[in-house]
């Protein structure tokens, strides 16, 4: 027993030993990691002149950091560009004809026209029933044979004295008479007939088989000769420079664009809009439509203009902005006015000089003031 408890009266006295060691090994690590990540700055210069070497070098640092955006400027061009006035109108018909009826209290029989048929002039689009003006012309062409018989038989007869002269006339004058109603009962017969007066597209029906119209009655409308116009509308000065013959882009709301070209201009204003109508004959499309929306350009010549490109504009606000870099680097903001477009290219009408450069490449990151490495 007593070998025993000093057995373990030395094990406890080394613990304490033990513990001592391992804390003496963990602080010199903690110690040593603080070191390594103590801060540069945070060490103190042994000298002056080391002191003022890391200042420089800080500042240096910060002028980096400040002009970290590298942004390509180049000089406003002076170019000639195209004079566009911009228009807009309706695509409408050149002429359209209503196609009425020409005989009163018939029944229409038969209608052979629809809207969007193509039709060619003499065409029959819808007729009548026609039994009783058959009959009226057959009894009308009986009287004149009968009338030309007697007064055949009459001017055979002159010579012998058995006719007086007012007897021989009145034959002649039923003769005539008689012809009359013959040609109207073979134009209401005609008539009949519903025709179309000349090539086109039939851009209306109102004609019902079985009902009966009088005369005058509207049956159909006719885009004649499938033709249609653009009317831009364009104020009472812009309207000076246009001219009869001149060529004119139109772009129609469906996107389809054409060549066309003035055929005339109105010689008055609208009494409430103040504009005046221009007419431009345009080509055939198949998908172009009466009644439809359509913008216009006419090209109005050439001139000079300071034009940048469209990549240093920058919008803020709603407003167009470019940023002018100066002598020391510095990315000046100034608000512009554009005007027109050419390709890549946008003409700026005012807020900066033909001299001034410009940021083109990474003009969109830029605030007014950034420190910026140029590019020119």
């Amino acid at each position: 027993m007593k070998r025993f408890f000093q057995g373990s009266q030395i094990s406890v006295a080394k613990k304490p030993r033990v513990a001592w060691i391992i804390l003496t090994i963990v602080l010199a690590i903690i110690v040593l990691v603080l070191v390594i990540l103590r801060p540069k700055s945070q060490v103190k210069p042994d000298t002056g002149g080391s002191a003022s070497h890391v200042s420089n070098t800080a500042n240096s640092a910060n002028a980096v950091m400040k002009a970290a955006l590298t942004v390509t400027a180049r000089e406003p061009q002076r170019q000639n560009i195209p004079l566009i006035l911009q228009a807009n109108g309706n695509i409408v018909a050149w002429q359209e004809a209503i196609i009425g009826a020409e005989v009163n209290g018939l029944r229409l029989h038969s209608v052979l026209a629809n809207v969007g048929d193509k039709v060619h002039k003499g065409q029959t689009l819808a007729s009548f029933v026609s039994d009783l003006t058959r009959a009226e012309f057959l009894q009308a062409q009986a009287q004149y044979e009968n009338a030309t018989s007697e007064a055949a038989r009459a001017r055979a007869i002159q010579d012998s004295g058995s006719l007086s002269q007012s007897q021989l006339a009145q034959f002649q004058l039923q003769e005539k008479v008689a012809k009359a109603q013959l040609e109207i009962s073979r134009i209401r017969l005609t008539n009949t007939e519903v025709k179309a007066p000349d090539d086109g597209i039939i851009s209306a029906r109102l004609a019902t088989e079985g009902s009966v119209v009088g005369s005058g009655q509207e049956l159909f409308r006719l885009l004649r000769q499938s033709r249609l116009e653009w009317r831009a509308e364009v104020t009472a000065t812009e309207v000076a420079k246009i001219k009869v013959g001149q060529q004119v882009q139109v772009r129609t709301d469906s996107g389809v664009n054409l060549a066309g070209a003035v055929r005339s201009i109105a010689p008055s204003a609208n009494a409430q809009t103040r504009n005046v109508l221009v007419y431009v004959d345009l080509p055939r499309h198949k998908d172009l439509k009466a009644g439809t929306f359509a913008q216009g350009s006419f090209a109005l010549g050439q001139n000079a203009a300071l034009t940048i490109p469209a990549q240093s504009i920058v919008m803020r606000d709603g407003n167009p902005y470019v940023f002018v870099i100066d002598a020391s680097n510095k990315a000046n903001q100034r608000k512009i006015e554009t005007g027109r477009r050419v390709g890549e290219r946008v003409e700026v009408l005012f807020g900066i000089q033909a001299k001034e450069w410009v940021a083109v490449q990474g003009a969109g990151f830029l605030n007014d003031a950034d420190t910026v490495n140029l590019v020119k």
